[in-house]
């Protein structure tokens, strides 16, 4: 059907077979916009957008998930790291004002969003003098590497539109999705290269368990129980809700229907027994570690070194252009309880990078309200 429209985009419902093969015509994009996303998210309702240009061709797509309020049959529409559109037009409001139109029509009370748009980047050079200067508390603080002006215009598009973000602007793990994510770009490099960025201890490490004889194998549907087993004892350690076993299951099962090669399952071994295990997501030259787990022995013999170490040999064979190690605080305060996270990952000498965060457009104000009351209760 065709939906609300402007005069040179048509925005229309599309098939989820239209959506993939117009995300596996793109270099990459985030894991969390392909159409079988919808499916590893079951309490959501899903629909799959597309923009199409005056010829016809579909030039953006967006995965759509529907959270209904209790009670009432309204919704929250939640784009994560989306819409895959062309976020620099200079006519962003003409992508925008048809989508928040149609999803009016659907029920929408509130549209969250999170446009895959890249603002800041710090190096690990940069980092490590932030973590080394005691009036530093927080990576903004810190003068990034590289700034990308035309990020702010998106920003301030959006706001001049209603678009809103919270109080601290989504910093860290405020937002439903990581504004702050760590990064190795692969792209130009050679695999050396990519080793002489890591630092010392890293380097030592992957020697280290390369000597205690560590081997890093793949796994697949059948080992999700020894996954669960080591992920559960990660989340006793860590304070954290374990998801249960059957969504590792469902998510392997829909992604690699979708894609063959889609998720992939790491251990790390040690005299025949798991000590660590991380699952991996690809799309396009993107590729992402994306859970972790660990046992609470063995951590001498440094497996979680050795599975980074493959997982991102394997990226790099697949001609990844960007090894995500994904979310990471912005705090540099080492008595932060996350702090752990960023030390560990700027080992790997790449780069935290920063994205404009997550947006919310309100479409019923006293709705959105009562959501965000209740959110702030949760």
């Amino acid at each position: 059907m065709s939906l609300p429209q402007s005069k040179s985009l048509v925005l229309r419902t599309i098939s989820r077979e239209q959506h993939l093969a117009y995300i596996q015509s793109l270099p990459s994009a985030s894991h969390c916009q392909v159409p079988a996303w919808s499916d590893v998210k079951t309490e959501w309702r899903s629909e799959n957008l597309g923009w199409f240009d005056a010829t016809g061709r579909l030039v953006g797509a967006g995965l759509v998930l529907y959270r209904q309020l209790p009670k009432i049959k309204r919704y929250l529409a939640y784009l994560p790291e989306g819409p895959v559109i062309n976020w620099h037009a200079p006519n962003l409001d003409e992508w925008l004002q048809p989508m928040l139109a149609h999803l009016k029509q659907q029920g929408a009370f509130s549209v969250k969003m999170g446009p895959p748009v890249v603002i800041r980047r710090w190096d690990a050079a940069a980092i490590k003098s932030g973590i080394q200067d005691p009036d530093v508390k927080r990576l903004r603080d810190v003068e990034a590497t590289h700034i990308e002006p035309r990020a702010f215009e998106v920003s301030d598009r959006l706001r001049k539109m209603g678009w809103q973000q919270g109080e601290d602007g989504g910093a860290g793990f405020g937002d439903v999705q990581p504004r702050y994510v760590f990064q190795v770009p692969l792209a130009n490099r050679s695999l050396d290269e990519v080793l002489k960025g890591f630092n010392q201890l890293w380097r030592r490490n992957i020697k280290k368990a390369e000597k205690a004889g560590v081997e890093v194998v793949q796994g697949g549907y059948n080992d999700l129980a020894e996954w669960q087993r080591l992920y559960e004892i990660t989340a006793e350690r860590d304070h954290f809700r374990p998801r249960p076993q059957s969504y590792f299951e469902r998510m392997w099962t829909v992604l690699n229907t979708e894609d063959p090669n889609r998720m992939r399952l790491y251990f790390a071994r040690h005299e025949g027994e798991n000590v660590a295990a991380a699952t991996m997501l690809i799309v396009g030259g993107h590729v992402w570690y994306s859970y972790g787990a660990s046992a609470n022995h063995k951590r001498e013999v440094r497996p979680s070194n050795a599975m980074q170490w493959r997982m991102l040999r394997d990226a790099y064979a697949m001609g990844a252009t960007v090894y995500d190690l994904r979310g990471i605080s912005d705090s540099l305060d080492e008595t932060d309880h996350l702090f752990g996270l960023i030390q560990f990952k700027v080992g790997t000498g790449g780069e935290a990078v920063e994205y404009i965060g997550e947006w919310d457009f309100p479409l019923n104000k006293l709705l959105h309200k009562a959501l965000d009351m209740y959110m702030s209760r949760r």
